[in-house]
């Protein structure tokens, strides 16, 4: 074993998981963030994407987000219907492009308050990505289900009011590039041609392959206003926030580290981010509320946290020892964040952490070395290649 794994299999033992609880954790928590990002100075927030051109044009087109997206994005063309997505109508027109005019499977997408759809273009850490806000629950949920799951009606968990879309095939700018290669090719852009043209740039996936984020704007992880002591009005204010940046934070991830999970260790970063960016600090007792954990030990059902038990599923042992992982690690999160307050309010502070808890795992954020763990790695990422 390295040393970091004897550390983390030490740290689990404390917790007194067994020889199998400690195998199983040791793999859910492998930190998996790729380390080749930094081989030049990185400067923050990063450029956009290619796509973010097309989107920005789409955020302003004058018949509301709907309609723009209606007349570019395939899936908002047809329905929610179980088995829409095994039809030979559906498989063309998403995979490979044809125009859905006349087709009569493409009776459109059909929301509750098409008219309250908002389309902006949110400038991240990350760089500016395309934000999709629903504010009716029953529309986010249509959304996810049009552009994540093929316009099938399959569920979607009360406790998710977001999801970052990634790998989309955009096929209105696959034919606005072939509208520009046709111009630049006026006397040779046969559909051989083209055909031709096409198959060169598949492996140019910024061409044609969108990231975007799709968010309601209901309570937070489904919790109540109530339960987070707060009014209505500000829970909404503070929930919208808290979710739109905690998605950027996984864009944050898959850009620089090429990494985006259903993990714990990642939906710790994103909440800490997002908790930071709404109020201000971070605090351990809103975390273990969001993710189901604010009566430890014992585990309220539904909470986040049953969204993240990995596959194959960590045994009921090794989740209650997750359990106890997660809330050592708000903690310590919460003391380091107190401790450094100033310092992490910048945004050279708040990049800098960031990327030192993707350095670590959650065994080391639950141990009692996790401040001085957080603090070298930051310490080691100021002296090294980050602008």
């Amino acid at each position: 074993m390295l040393a970091q794994e004897l550390f983390r299999a030490d740290v689990l033992a404390s917790f007194a998981a067994s020889a199998k609880e400690v195998e199983e954790l040791l793999a859910y928590n492998q930190n998996i963030f790729a380390r080749n990002t930094f081989t030049h100075p990185v400067k923050f927030p990063l450029a956009p994407e290619a796509h973010l051109v097309a989107w920005e044009k789409y955020a302003v087109a004058a018949d509301g987000a709907f309609e723009a997206l209606k007349q570019r994005l395939v899936q908002f063309r047809f329905p929610i219907l179980e088995g829409i997505s095994q039809t030979e109508a559906y498989r063309a027109a998403t995979r490979k492009g044809v125009l859905v005019d006349g087709i009569p499977e493409a009776t459109g997408l059909v929301l509750k308050q098409p008219e309250k759809l908002q389309l902006i273009i949110h400038q991240s850490l990350a760089g500016a990505i395309p934000v999709l806000v629903a504010p009716n629950r029953e529309d986010f949920v249509f959304l996810v289900q049009a552009l994540t799951m093929r316009n099938e009606p399959s569920a979607v968990p009360a406790s998710m009011g977001a999801c970052i879309v990634g790998g989309y095939n955009n096929w209105d700018r696959i034919r606005s590039y072939r509208q520009q290669w046709e111009a630049q090719n006026s006397g040779n852009c046969s559909e051989s041609n083209w055909a031709a043209e096409f198959k060169r740039i598949i492996p140019q996936k910024e061409l044609y392959q969108d990231r975007f984020i799709i968010l309601s704007d209901g309570p937070y992880s489904n919790v109540s206003a109530k339960d987070m002591g707060l009014e209505e009005p500000e829970w909404q204010r503070l929930s919208l926030i808290i979710r739109l940046e905690h998605e950027c934070t996984h864009y944050f991830t898959r850009r620089l580290f090429n990494s985006m999970r259903n993990n714990m260790l990642d939906e710790l970063i994103a909440d800490y981010r997002g908790m930071v960016a709404a109020t201000g600090q971070y605090r351990a007792d809103w975390f273990l509320h969001f993710v189901g954990l604010e009566s430890f030990p014992n585990y309220r059902k539904g909470g986040r946290l049953e969204n993240y038990l990995g596959q194959p599923p960590l045994s009921n042992g090794a989740f209650k020892i997750l359990q106890a992982l997660v809330k050592a690690a708000a903690e310590n999160l919460q003391r380091f964040d107190a401790k450094y307050a100033d310092e992490l309010r910048t945004v050279n502070g708040q990049t800098f952490i960031l990327i030192a808890l993707t350095y670590l795992t959650l065994e080391e954020l639950a141990s009692v070395e996790a401040n001085s763990r957080i603090q070298k790695t930051i310490n080691h990422l100021q002296t090294t290649l980050i602008d």
